[in-house]
């Protein structure tokens, strides 16, 4: 394996395991010690790669929002037909939601909790804002297909509403209460917001 590759692999590998950390105890633990240890790395590891703590939560947001793309991309959801319609666009986003909402659930949780700290660090929030456009051209492409007049606006509503869902239902004041929804359901509503979205 060429060095390159094993530098590439090293810093996935860190991404993914901060993210994990974030997940599990929220951004207290994320530490470049605590990262090296739960990676099972030699000290200072991480801080090789990430110098500082912004640049490792940067690198989390770039990390989060490719799996999030891979997810739509790699058969977490229904692969669309070269022309979608309302009902293949919202089965989906809904498997989409159902295995965030399910399976994916920790990762989601750790977005969320980092996304915060871009709202507190200005020198994080290029790099938060440039993480977020992968999912909004998707959507805008998707709302493009489906006939919207003004796919970006509308892709930013669609994008606020399904962050919105996710969050009520990971950490929301009910979501301890009550089951993650099924894909039915979640069908559902995103026909909903597509066609709202598509108003």
């Amino acid at each position: 394996m060429s060095t390159p590759q094993r530098a590439v692999d090293r810093r996935t590998l860190l991404a993914d395991t901060a993210i994990d950390l974030v997940a599990d105890g929220g951004l207290r633990g994320l530490t470049h010690r605590a990262v090296d240890g739960a990676a099972g790395l030699s000290a200072g590891s991480t801080s090789y790669y990430f110098r500082t703590r912004t640049a490792l939560i940067g690198a989390c947001y770039a990390r989060l929002a490719e799996l999030d793309l891979a997810d739509f991309d790699g058969g977490a959801a229904p692969a669309l037909p070269d022309r979608p319609d309302r009902e293949s666009a919202a089965a989906a986003l809904a498997a989409l939601l159902h295995r965030w909402l399910t399976t994916g659930r920790a990762r989601q949780l750790a977005r969320f909790e980092l996304s915060l700290e871009a709202a507190r660090n200005p020198e994080l929030e290029g790099e938060f804002h440039s993480a977020g456009l992968g999912a909004r051209a998707r959507a805008a492409g998707i709302l493009a297909a489906l006939g919207a007049r003004r796919p970006e606006e509308s892709a930013e509503l669609l994008v606020a509403w399904t962050d919105g869902l996710l969050y009520d239902r990971l950490v929301g004041a009910m979501a301890r209460s009550r089951p993650a929804p099924e894909p039915a359901e979640l069908t559902a509503v995103v026909r909903r917001m597509i066609d709202a979205a598509l108003a």
